[in-house]
């Protein structure tokens, strides 16, 4: 058999083929669309790459250019397999931006032998070029290129670099566009889908390291005033939840731009007017959850009546999403600030050292509440500890810094019952009216009767349903949070101040340890795996009240300024990205991948495609909405890396 010579050009070809094979595999083992437009990008960066691949390992022997071909190969097919996994498990893929969350990474890394089990199919094939050049090594040459060959193979570079940059004008007026993705917007998953996975990880690492000013187009919000559903006028004139901010002098006294435009956008807002439901709670308890892979799919009036109860009275939201954006650490983080989870927030997040005037507990101490904070596992989890005592909570306790000697921290996950069981006593008999937030873990993944304890402990109570294993498992763990939340209930009432309290309740993200298929196992409805796979409930609920009905769109961010308006708590509503969902403002919830859904429909963003709810609506109105809700995630961003709070009422 003769060798196998990777000479002169035929290099570029081979490894042009390689890459071309690893994307179109990536693309169907993720069911990216494979023959559109998008795939021009991915064709014209592969010739690039192949020629820039080409021209770094034809400078030595055939020995040590092969082992960084090899090198570079293995690097690539890491890359691939990586963003598979992870796509796989959490439904987003890998930005550098997560990197800020080290103890998230190192938990997703604990479940990487587990991961990689699981998608080996995908795995082998994303590694079988390698592995075939492994195999065939000794019939492999790639010889030194003569200099002539490796100058045209430098100016080829730079020739299809610009064909490339010249393409992303075609079709350049969406918001997102491939000009705009490349210049003006940071979006991970839709350059994936749009540029290819090495071209997107690529601009991901360039940004990371030169940084990145995404593009704001400052719209009114008026311009859509006939489309916001918004003809009926109030009986009463209400004030807005405002405070008194010269934006102007602000405007005027500044010297960075990006400050100065956020100063401008937030100049712009109007901000929501205060309603009938304003102070509709003032002086009441509050007990908050932040609920561990909480979903509608757990609500169940047969295995979990008390969530049944507590969703279908109260306020009663039957639009509401919990949008996954960067797994658990995101949902709290848009629960507890109001803000959208863009990318790039977690190191200032986590860190604790940003000012949070509206911090939740910050807010509910200035109106004279006592305030308690709890969560079932580690304290320091995603440096919790931190971002917590940001918000206000000065006495949050966790396993390892005092709760495991209340509760037993040695099993996993933990027991929402135990916490909530050995926390009532705390606030029960406080002399001021109180807010706790409780973070559960019972219903944390991964799903099996072998693994999480707490579906162990209620395996018997779904024994007799027809579902599969990890289906079972879940709904099996939920029952503990159900549990926990009637034992709280029954607490309340024991101690004659379940009227005077207020429990709330939403879910940090969609069960993602359970796959898209094994979620509509166990829903109502065929779910898909960007919008619907995070509808969820918001649970708002007093037991002296009646059920009040709310349809309009809202989602983790709205949950802030809700109960706000509701407690009567003091805050502007113009620098909180999410809106009371009880306000006139319209409804809308935000994906992660820019998708989003509004009271007229469902935009989804890869495909460029508008579904409408009840009658179609204007290409106008959907360009409007992509400004808005670009404009809400970058300035969730910018408010966070530029402590943007402390600039305006740091004094």
């Amino acid at each position: 058999m003769k060798k196998f010579k990777l000479k002169k050009y035929n290099i570029i070809l081979f490894t042009f083929i390689i890459l071309t094979y690893l994307e179109l595999i990536f693309r169907i083992l993720t069911k990216n669309s494979i023959f559109n437009i998008s795939f021009m990008y991915v064709f014209l960066y592969n010739i690039f790459l192949s020629c820039l691949i080409s021209f770094l390992v034809t400078w030595a022997s055939n020995k040590l250019n092969k082992i960084l071909y090899y090198i570079i190969l293995g690097i690539i097919s890491f890359v691939f397999s990586l963003q598979l996994c992870i796509y796989k498990m959490f439904g987003f893929y890998f930005e550098l931006s997560l990197l800020g969350a080290t103890d998230q990474v190192a938990s997703f890394a604990g479940d990487g032998f587990k991961l990689i089990i699981e998608n080996i199919l995908g795995v082998i094939l994303l590694f079988l070029p390698l592995t075939l050049l492994l195999i065939l090594n000794k019939k492999i040459i790639i010889r030194k290129a003569e200099w002539k060959t490796n100058i045209i193979k430098f100016v080829s570079l730079v020739v299809i670099f610009i064909i490339f940059l010249l393409t992303l004008n075609i079709n350049n007026k969406d918001i997102n566009s491939a000009k705009n993705l490349y210049y003006d917007v940071n979006n991970n998953e839709l350059n994936i889908k749009k540029f290819g996975v090495l071209n997107s990880f690529r601009i991901d690492i360039k940004r990371q390291i030169f940084g990145f000013d995404e593009k704001i187009n400052i719209v009114s919000p008026g311009d859509f005033e006939d489309d916001n559903n918004n003809d009926e006028k109030p009986e009463k004139t209400y004030e807005y939840n405002n405070l008194d901010i010269d934006f102007e002098l602000l405007i005027n006294n500044e010297n960075n731009s990006t400050i100065k435009m956020m100063h401008e956008y937030f100049n712009n807002e109007t901000g929501t007017l205060q309603n009938e439901y304003t102070k509709y709670f003032e002086g009441k308890n509050l007990i908050l959850f932040m609920a561990e892979s909480f979903n509608e799919i757990a609500v169940r009036k047969d295995l979990t009546p008390t969530l049944y109860k507590l969703v279908n009275s109260g306020f009663k939201f039957n639009n509401f999403y919990t949008p996954t954006i960067s797994s658990t650490i995101g949902g709290e983080f848009q629960e507890l600030t109001g803000l959208v989870a863009a990318s790039g927030f977690l190191s200032p997040w986590k860190s604790g050292e940003n000012y949070y005037p509206f911090g939740i507990a910050t807010s509910f101490k200035n109106l004279g509440y006592n305030t308690f904070a709890y969560h079932n596992h580690t304290y320091t989890f995603q440096s919790r500890n931190k971002y917590l005592a940001s918000l206000g909570f000065d006495n949050f306790l966790g396993c390892k810094n005092g709760f495991e000697k209340r509760i037993n921290c040695n099993q996993w996950p933990e027991s929402d019952v135990e916490m909530i069981n050995t926390t009532f006593e705390d606030y029960a008999n406080s002399e001021k009216p109180f807010f706790t937030y409780y973070v559960t873990v019972s219903g944390h993944g991964d799903y099996g009767f072998n693994y999480s304890a707490m579906s162990r402990k209620h395996k018997d109570e779904v024994k007799d349903l027809n579902y599969s294993e990890k289906p079972l498992a879940y709904l099996a763990a939920q029952i503990e949070l159900d549990q926990a939340l009637e034992l709280l209930i029954n607490k309340l009432e024991e101690a004659g101040i379940l009227e005077d309290t207020v429990i709330a309740l939403v879910g940090d993200h969609y069960p993602y340890y359970l796959s898209l298929d094994e979620v509509n196992e166990i829903a109502s409805y065929e779910k898909d795996g960007t919008v619907e796979i995070n509808r969820s409930n918001f649970i708002l609920w007093n037991s002296e009240m009646d059920t009040i009905e709310i349809d309009k769109v809202g989602s983790q961010i709205d949950v802030l300024p809700t109960i706000y308006n509701l407690f009567g708590v003091q805050y502007d509503s113009r620098l909180i990205i999410g809106k009371d969902i009880l306000s006139t403002e319209p409804g809308l919830a935000i994906f992660g991948n820019s998708s989003w859904v509004s009271d007229k429909g469902t935009y989804f963003s890869s495909s460029n495609k508008f579904v409408a709810k009840d009658e179609e609506v204007s290409d106008d109105y959907i360009k409007y909405m992509n400004n808005v809700v670009s404009n809400k995630i970058i300035m969730s961003k910018y408010i966070m890396t530029n402590d943007y709070y402390r600039k305006v009422l740091g004094k």
